[in-house]
């Protein structure tokens, strides 16, 4: 692309790493994609009046921001600009972009619509530097880049604030001065619409300008803004697929043909314009308005192809696509217990745990009765001792760096990494709770002898209470069953506090629904169910559905499990607390990400945790 060649003069349209008045910063490379495009050259983004457009400007993308090549047109506004910047009154531009990605208050990624020349800015390194007919060029003005609220994605960042405005954000310093221009500028509008009507009567067929002449001021300024966009789009489709260079592209100008020129070409008249316009307004689409007179048409006046309405195909016009949220949302099991079990669970400095207890339940620790003259007996009880070690939990992500580059939507990253601690946080729950329930054989299996599961703990610390069924129960008798059978196993219960029941969602829904005889619910709230069954709170687990284990050749699914979170021990040493670890493969140009933990988790109170399982009945 030659730069170099042809412009009347040139300057920075915006620069990278600058903070602007309103607080936003471009950041390198945002508006990459368009190095080498051209777009309009507009008057104080401006785009309620084609007489506005002043030329266009062509772009290259800098290290230091993107610089403009700017050529006037032959318009009567166009040589009033030319004296203007000539005598150095104005000497700033600003863009107007749109489709922006945004991180805080930092622009990443946006598409840069047009350029303006305006009065004043905010951003003070951003200027023009060069014109064609004359160097001197003032140093002390400001320009800065603006922005449409609208096209920014939300954001959390309280340090944006957007100034309302009725179509785009405007930072400039004198809004007298800008009134008054605009006062000038719609008398010389005025003079041009004068002007034009009176060469539009003396033409017995009426011109697309004729047309638009019809239209409201909100009918015109979204058709500029249409026919905007669809050059825009013609201009980066020329310049990609037939040539390099500036001559070789294909202008277009709807303005300047009219019906007359079109005798091989069919085309929508005037009046048939009318009515798609009012149909339109009535409260359906453009598109299907079109459509439909497109397929009902029965005379020579309209063909069925949408090329005859000057834009085709029209769905490009259309809005892109917006997501409802800044990433991508994870599809995943109800995790909430997660936090209810991890956050109360007892933690230490250290990963090998110990547990001595003394056995003094039995007889022989029993207090003794002395009679005179007999021997006095030792107390014999037993002690119990069981150790548990450290084992190493991990997750493991790589992405290639090309593809980090490239995602500019949002920090891929940061969501990768919340992603990995989020299962990595759900795997230990699960291995405390029920187990890991991957096969012993298989190379990811956590071991049970490191992460001791409560479900399936020894019963010296786990009290196992088995339902038998007969097979023909109702699912009410059936919560009957586990309600009774858990009030009963509290009196083995000895561990700290009042407990939590963890269970499925359908044991509580079974539970909940029970009924007295007349159709009364006997638990219309969770929390009356709780009281009843002597627990603080019930919480479901969805990785507890249909869970069984083999115990003397029976088969026993799990119901349920009472236990205080703070019973349990989860420890680790120093460094083998959860940690994250980045390295990029250079051979691969990969970057590769590890989470990891070195922990051992065992009940530390002996009868703390009760198990509630059904089993068929032999």
């Amino acid at each position: 692309m030659d730069y170099e060649k042809g412009y009347d003069f040139a300057g920075w349209v915006t620069r990278n790493n600058v903070r602007c008045a309103d607080g936003r910063i471009i950041r390198h490379d945002a508006f990459r994609d368009q190095d080498g495009t051209r777009v309009p050259l507009v008057w104080m983004h401006q785009h309620g009046d084609i007489s506005n457009v002043l030329g266009n400007v062509l772009l290259q993308n800098r290290p230091e921001g993107v610089y403009g090549y700017g050529s006037l047109n032959d318009s009567e506004a166009a040589d009033i600009a030319r004296i203007i910047l000539k005598h150095d009154d104005v000497t700033s531009m600003s863009i107007y972009a749109n489709k922006l990605t945004t991180d805080g208050p930092n622009v990443i990624h946006g598409t840069i619509r047009e350029v303006s020349l305006v009065l004043a800015g905010a951003n003070p390194e951003a200027k023009i530097d060069e014109i064609a007919v004359h160097d001197g060029m003032g140093e002390d003005e400001l320009v800065y880049v603006n922005m449409y609220e609208d096209d920014f994605e939300h954001s959390d960042d309280a340090d944006i604030q957007f100034v309302p405005c009725e179509s785009y954000i405007e930072h400039a310093d004198d809004k007298e001065e800008t009134v008054a221009d605009t006062s000038e500028e719609k008398k010389q509008d005025a003079d041009k619409t004068e002007s034009t009507e009176t060469k539009s009567k003396s033409n017995d067929d009426k011109t697309i300008a004729d047309i638009v002449d019809t239209m409201t001021e909100e009918q015109k300024t979204a058709l500029y803004f249409l026919v905007g966009q669809a050059l825009d789009q013609n201009s980066s489709d020329t310049d990609n697929t037939e040539s390099d260079t500036e001559e070789d592209n294909v202008k277009h100008n709807v303005f300047d043909n009219d019906y007359a020129a079109m005798e091989d070409q069919d085309a929508i008249v005037h009046d048939a314009f009318d009515a798609i316009i009012s149909e339109a307004r009535s409260g359906y689409s453009m598109k299907r308005v079109f459509d439909d007179y497109v397929e009902n048409a029965e005379n020579g006046e309209v063909v069925a192809h949408a090329a005859t309405y000057g834009v085709d195909p029209v769905d490009y016009l259309f809005p892109d696509a917006k997501t409802t949220t800044r990433t991508p949302e994870f599809i995943r099991r109800d995790t909430g217990w997660v936090s209810q079990l991890m956050n109360r669970v007892h933690h230490t400095p250290f990963s090998r745990i110990k547990s001595v207890f003394a056995d003094i339940t039995a007889d022989e620790a029993r207090a003794r009765g002395y009679m005179k003259g007999k021997l006095k007996k030792e107390e014999v009880f037993t002690l119990l001792k069981r150790t548990t070690t450290p084992t190493t939990i991990y997750k493991k992500q790589k992405m290639d760096r090309d593809d980090v580059i490239d995602i500019t939507d949002f920090d891929v990253i940061a969501w990768l990494k919340g992603e990995m601690r989020m299962m990595l946080d759900e795997e230990i729950a699960r291995a405390v709770l029920v187990g890991d329930g991957r096969p012993t054989s298989d190379d990811d299996h956590i071991s049970e002898e490191h992460i001791r599961p409560i479900w399936k703990d020894a019963e010296l610390y786990t009290i196992n209470s088995v339902i038998e069924l007969e097979g023909t129960e109702t699912e009410d008798d059936i919560a009957k069953s586990f309600i009774r059978t858990a009030i009963k196993a509290r009196k083995d219960y000895k561990g700290s506090g009042n407990p939590i029941l963890f269970t499925t969602e359908d044991f509580l829904t079974d539970m909940l629904l029970l009924e007295d005889k007349i159709g009364h619910p006997l638990y219309d709230s969770v929390e009356k169910l709780a009281t009843k069954l002597r627990v603080s709170q019930i919480v479901t687990v969805e990785v507890m559905e249909d869970l069984t284990r083999s115990v003397d050749a029976k088969t026993r699914t799990l119901m349920g499990i009472i236990v205080n979170p703070a019973d349990y021990n989860i420890g680790a040493d120093r460094g083998g607390a959860v940690n994250m670890f980045d390295d990029f493969d250079i051979d691969y140009n990969q970057q590769k990400y590890l989470i990891e933990t070195r922990c051992s988790g065992a009940l530390i109170k002996p009868y703390s945790a009760i198990a509630i399982e059904s089993v068929p009945k032999a």
